[in-house]
This record gives C-alpha cells, sequence and structure tokens, in this order.
C-alpha cells in the first residue's frame, strides 16, 4: 500500500476512533450521565438498562481507543458496527432515514465504514501491523460482520423486549 494510503487509514481509524470514545464519554459522563442513558436503553425496551448503558461505554470507548491504535482492528470495527446495529435498529430505523429527523443516516455511515476499515486493514502505521496481527480483504469483513451480528444478536435476544402495542 502506499503511503498516502497509510496516512489515510491512520486518519480514519483516529477520527472513528474519537467519534466512538466521545460518544461513549458523552453516554457515561454527559447529558444525564449513566442514568440518563439507562433511561434512554429502558425506553428502548432494553432490560437491565443500567448494566446496557455501563456495556455501551466501556464498548465504545474501548473500541474507539483500539481504533486509535491500531490494534485488533478487526475486534474494534466489529464492536462499532455492533453498537451502530443496535443504535440503528432501536433508536433510529423507526424515525428514516435522515440524521436531522432522528433517522439511521449516521449510524448507517459508520457502521459501513467500520466494515470498510475491516476490509482494508489497519494501515502501515498501526500495532495490527507491526505485531503481524492485521486482517485485511474479504477475511477482515467477515471478521467484523459475523463478530458483530453475533454480538448484536445475542444482546437483542438477551435483553430486549420491545413494548407492546396495543
Amino acid at each position: 500500500m502506499s503511503e498516502p494510503a497509510d496516512a489515510a487509514l491512520l486518519l480514519v481509524r483516529v477520527v472513528l476512533g474519537a467519534v466512538m470514545v466521545a460518544h461513549g464519554w458523552n453516554h457515561w459522563r454527559g447529558g444525564g450521565g449513566i442514568a440518563g442513558t439507562a433511561g434512554w436503553f429502558a425506553g428502548l425496551g432494553l432490560r437491565r438498562p443500567r448494566f446496557q448503558a455501563w456495556c455501551s461505554v466501556v464498548t465504545e470507548i474501548g473500541a474507539g481507543l483500539l481504533l486509535a491504535l491500531g490494534l485488533f482492528t478487526s475486534l474494534a470495527c466489529a464492536a462499532v458496527l455492533s453498537v451502530m446495529l443496535v443504535a440503528g435498529l432501536l433508536a433510529h430505523r423507526p424515525h428514516g432515514f435522515f440524521v436531522f429527523k432522528e433517522g439511521y443516516e449516521y449510524v448507517l455511515v459508520l457502521g459501513v465504514l467500520a466494515v470498510a476499515l475491516g476490509a482494508w486493514g489497519p494501515g502501515e502505521y498501526a500495532i495490527d501491523t507491526a505485531a503481524g496481527l492485521a486482517v485485511t480483504g474479504w477475511a477482515g469483513a467477515g471478521v467484523v460482520i459475523a463478530v458483530a451480528v453475533l454480538a448484536t444478536s445475542g444482546l437483542l435476544a438477551a435483553f430486549w423486549r420491545p413494548r407492546e402495542t396495543t
């Protein structure tokens, strides 16, 4: 890969990582903090919402830091995709596409970017590459999708109880 391409991958990893860290930090310390996040999650039909709030914080901050470092990049991308799948399915899908209407536009972009980054790999400027751990191509994208779908399915099966409509 060329030096500009590796620099671009570093930029994408760091920016996506920073977005995820900021999102996790906001769930933890912003606005209503854990209690507010838990209340929002309860409203989405998630059981054990305080536990879910903490899991969200740890996942988002952890995945963001791993992405910025280029460490376990495929698994970090899977965590991002899983968070975006849950958010898209439970919070944004009912509102349509556009983000300005609370739609899924934003989470779709972040989720697709996570899959693409899984396929591209972390680039030259990453711990994965230095340690010989980089997974790229179809295998990288496959790891991201498979782990994210399994994690999302498990979370929804174990904790999501949608409100009954009458």
